[in-house]
């Protein structure tokens, strides 16, 4: 096994695994580390590699809320399972409808150093806007258990969730900012968020890894092996360590990281102290 080659897909998994469920773009992050990486010539190779080390951060969320998903399974006689598990399942279908229908349209336009910083960019100012709402407004939350979601709300976190199909917007950072827009508490907003990755990320890794899979290789899996696992386990320390945070601490250090990452790619860019390619 190529070292370096090891070690740089060690880094994509750790990168992926610690930036999924943060909401500053685990796609964005991707990009511009393929790019600093310099995996030029293996674009498409790399398409299958993020969607497999991808599957990495579900599997940490599934294990983390391994409970709770065996009760939905075992329990969908019950009314609460049930009312959950429909609630997830309407809040997942936007995304994955206009995912199906966008995607190849996506990826030709926007999946370019540029945009993905003017999105980091966009996605930090709509969290400060965010948080200094919810801190005017404190009774605004009035959801305090994922189990008081109603399908309504539903319906509007999963149209705040496709937003994040623009690369570098934050598929966690828009379901978050948008469930507590709709009324949901910060802990409520990031949890709902976890239990919706699962899904929607589930659905987009299956998918993508069927339309891609002429590209696979049982030569890649020692590499996919090392991207996948590195993912697992940043993944699980990030959500285990989000959830300690935000019972104290707002977004707004995330918003400010947004701005700032997306204002150095923009200006090394322009200056070019570092070539970001097209």
């Amino acid at each position: 096994m190529d070292i370096v080659l090891a070690l740089k897909a060690l880094i994509m998994g750790l990168v992926e695994g610690f930036t999924e469920f943060l909401p500053i773009s685990s796609t964005g992050h991707l990009i511009l580390a393929e790019h600093l990486l310099g995996f030029h010539g293996m674009e498409e190779k790399m398409k299958v590699f993020e969607i497999v080390i991808q599957a990495g951060a579900i599997f940490a969320v599934c294990w983390e809320y391994r409970a709770r998903i065996a009760a939905v399974l075992t329990g969908l006689g019950d009314p609460k399972q049930q009312r959950f598990a429909i609630n997830v399942l309407i809040a997942f279908l936007p995304a994955a409808v206009l995912g199906v229908l966008f995607n190849k349209a996506i990826k030709a336009k926007l999946f370019a150093p540029v945009p993905v910083a003017l999105a980091f960019i966009v996605g930090g100012l709509v969290i400060l806007w965010v948080e200094k709402r919810e801190k005017a407004n404190p009774a605004m939350a009035r959801i305090n258990s994922v189990d008081d979601i109603t399908p309504a709300d539903a319906i509007k976190i999963g149209i705040a969730q496709a937003f994040a199909l623009i690369p570098g917007t934050s598929r966690s950072g828009a379901t978050i900012m948008g469930s507590m827009i709709f009324g949901l508490s910060r802990k409520v907003a990031t949890e709902f968020s976890f239990f919706l990755a699962i899904p929607t990320l589930l659905g987009a890794t299956v998918y993508s890894l069927y339309k891609e899979r002429a590209l696979l290789s049982a030569s890649d899996l020692p590499l996919f092996s090392i991207g996948t696992v590195a993912a697992f386990v940043s993944a699980f320390l990030c959500v285990r360590w989000l959830l300690r945070y935000i019972s104290s601490h707002t977004f707004t250090a995330f918003a400010w990281y947004r701005i700032a990452f997306g204002l150095m790619v923009l200006a090394t860019g322009y200056t070019g102290v570092i070539v970001w390619a097209d």
